[in-house]
């Protein structure tokens, strides 16, 4: 089976804070990426700088995508951002799930709503799975399992077949550790074989799998290459051009 386009996307959370910052950050970006057609390269910049950053990235490769999403499209709902509106911006690609949003009380209804609703209107939901921390008895592939499975439920194939998981272990994220190489692969192999269990082996192998957790310059390359995912969610790293654009062609020669 063809391998799938790795995918790079660059979360840029709640940075930075001026707009004038977001769009010289989108602007270096697109300049470095303006050649490249693969790996497929996203940024999902603050929901203020939607706008702003898309037309910047608009003369190159570089797509957009959001960070979040509401399940309503419409309505009395204050403070939530609507598909409809994500896509008259033209993003691409959809977050859902994120750790930072699990913490802040977002349930997995919550993501399976909001991927019902993304894939309705033809976006390309991402959606992170991870576990807060790793124990000696393996209970935390439980917990990884119970996630894919929760948003299985309302999943046909073919709707699978259009999302793409990001594996993000939570203790990983923004802390300065990372999973090792064979801890990635390790993850790489469970969750194939739990699709694999839920659907079967060529809807398995056709999701994109991404790994997230302080992904770096100096990591990329060994975690590409050796965790076998279809590429990154990078948080940090993607705030400076200059790394985010390394990471990419650690990929491209990996």
């Amino acid at each position: 089976m063809k391998k799938t386009v790795p995918l790079i996307v660059g979360n840029w959370k709640l940075n930075p804070v001026t707009l004038s910052d977001a769009s010289d950050l989108a602007k270096a970006i697109a300049r470095k990426q303006k050649s490249i057609s693969e790996p497929y390269v996203a940024v999902a910049p603050p929901f203020p700088y939607l706008a702003e950053v898309g037309k910047k990235i608009a003369k190159s490769s570089v797509q957009l995508a959001s960070q979040d999403v509401y399940f309503k499209n419409i309505g009395a709902y204050t403070g939530e951002v609507s598909v409809l509106q994500l896509k008259d911006l033209e993003v691409e690609y959809v977050i859902i799930g994120h750790s930072e949003r699990r913490a802040m009380g977002e349930s997995n209804e919550d993501v399976r709503q909001k991927v019902l609703t993304v894939l309705k209107h033809r976006l390309v939901p991402i959606v992170c799975v991870g576990e807060r921390e790793r124990d000696d008895q393996g209970n935390f592939f439980t917990f990884i399992e119970d996630q894919i499975r929760n948003l299985a439920e309302v999943l046909s194939v073919a709707e699978m077949k259009k999302v793409v998981l990001a594996y993000e272990p939570i203790w990983a994220i923004g802390t300065g550790n990372t999973a090792t190489a064979e801890d990635v692969k390790e993850m790489q192999i469970f969750i194939v074989s739990v699709l694999t269990r839920i659907y079967d082996r060529p809807t398995a192998k056709s999701v994109r799998l991404l790994y997230g957790g302080s992904v770096t310059p100096q990591n990329a390359t060994e975690l590409h290459k050796e965790g076998d995912m279809n590429g990154f969610l990078v948080g940090g790293s993607s705030l400076k051009a200059e790394d985010f654009s390394d990471i990419v062609k650690a990929v491209v020669q990996s």
